[in-house]
């Protein structure tokens, strides 16, 4: 039916999981993981990237065409987005989806949880959209579409239960996670680096157009640091959503395995995102930046209605690690942040350590994606 991506069987009830950028991979593929434990005679399709594709679910649509953000970026890419919810629409038409997951991504995913509300086709919204940040009208509607909200953040249950939604906190599935770290002189000697020199984590996004906006400034600032610490190594972790060659002939060292490189860092420069939740768990001390398209800023500016931007200083209701945006985006600014986290003795990275802990335990305890899949169950009628 959806061509070279993957087709979906006639033969049974099929589980229809969305994401539609890097993190929503992850977070997909661990609850389909999850999913095929409690049901393991269910077939899942949908789109995603790698994650999702390693535990079985045919793909018709990839991360290297979904992953935008912003309006500027989106309006580029309305004729793509048009025909793949036609595709869905006729797979939700087809009468062989028992159950709707969308993963975040709601400016794509509103639209779909609401066309198979439509239907008839229950929905389970798993990670809702940030309706605390803006456009709060959103939790009303997806109240009256979606079956079920499971969300991730412990104050958005009361948000959505305000506006009558039927709401479960199911906890951050970060902290599902069971990585098994290689030791610093393993991690260091697979990546061809020093254990005995510190290191400075970049991580500039898992977004073809966030690694056009951060990468060579994110470098520069890293750079800018060696200066007062010049035996600093400047790693940059590649997302999966983001071809290798993308970072050719930049003199860094580059590695796939972004945990273990927080778990090794002295400190990091983050893209904000899920990325920061990521260094707070490891307790690595970091400085978040993101640059967008001046006109998505300019928007962004006049609707966003929170003055942090941060998961972790949102979580914390206080400034935790800085926050640099847009135009304060320089290598200068960047660097003066990083200097004093990268100062063992320094109280700044003291404090932040500190802080960053108390972040974690706010996020509850891990098994989320196992109470989401026991959240499917019930909306799929199993025991």
């Amino acid at each position: 039916m959806f061509g070279s991506e993957g087709e979906v069987g006639r033969s049974r009830p099929t589980i229809l999981v969305l994401a539609g950028e890097a993190s929503g991979d992850q977070h997909a593929a661990r609850l389909i993981r999850a999913l095929m434990q409690r049901c393991p005679g269910r077939r899942v399709t949908g789109i995603g990237g790698e994650a999702m594709r390693a535990q079985g679910v045919e793909l018709f649509a990839g991360l290297e065409k979904l992953a935008v953000m912003g309006f500027a970026e989106v309006v580029a890419r309305i004729p793509f987005f048009a025909q793949l919810e036609r595709r869905i629409l006729t797979l939700l038409d087809s009468g062989y989806i028992d159950l709707v997951i969308p993963v975040d991504y709601p400016g794509f995913n509103l639209r779909i949880t609401r066309a198979a509300h439509q239907r008839g086709i229950p929905v389970l919204y798993y990670i809702p959209p940030k309706v605390w940040a803006w456009r709060p009208s959103r939790a009303r509607r997806l109240a009256k579409t979606a079956d079920h909200i499971a969300v991730i953040l412990p104050f958005e249950k009361k948000i959505f239960e305000q506006v009558g939604a039927a709401v479960t906190f199911v906890g951050h599935p970060l902290l599902d996670e069971k990585i098994s770290n290689p030791d610093r002189e393993s991690f260091c000697r697979d990546s061809g680096l020093d254990p005995e020199h510190p290191i400075l984590a970049i991580f500039p996004g898992s977004r073809s157009q966030e690694l056009s906006r951060h990468l060579k400034v994110f470098l520069g600032a890293g750079r800018l640091t060696m200066t007062n610490h010049p035996r600093l190594q400047l790693v940059i972790a590649r997302a999966s959503s983001i071809h290798p060659s993308s970072f050719n002939e930049l003199g860094v060292t580059v590695v796939d395995d972004g945990q273990s490189l927080l778990a090794h860092a002295r400190a990091a420069l983050v893209k904000s995102g899920t990325s920061t939740l990521e260094a707070a768990l490891k307790g690595t001390p970091f400085v978040t930046a993101y640059r967008m398209n001046p006109l998505s800023f300019f928007l962004a500016e006049r609707l966003v209605q929170i003055d942090r931007v941060s998961l972790v200083n949102l979580l914390a209701g206080r400034d935790v690690v800085p926050e640099v945006l847009q135009n304060e985006v320089t290598p200068e600014r960047m660097a003066e942040l990083l200097n004093p986290l990268l100062d063992v003795e320094s109280s700044i990275r003291e404090k932040m350590v500190t802080d960053l802990a108390r972040v974690r335990s706010s996020l509850g305890e891990s098994g989320a994606s196992v109470r989401v899949a026991q959240l499917a169950g019930e909306l799929l009628g199993e025991t």
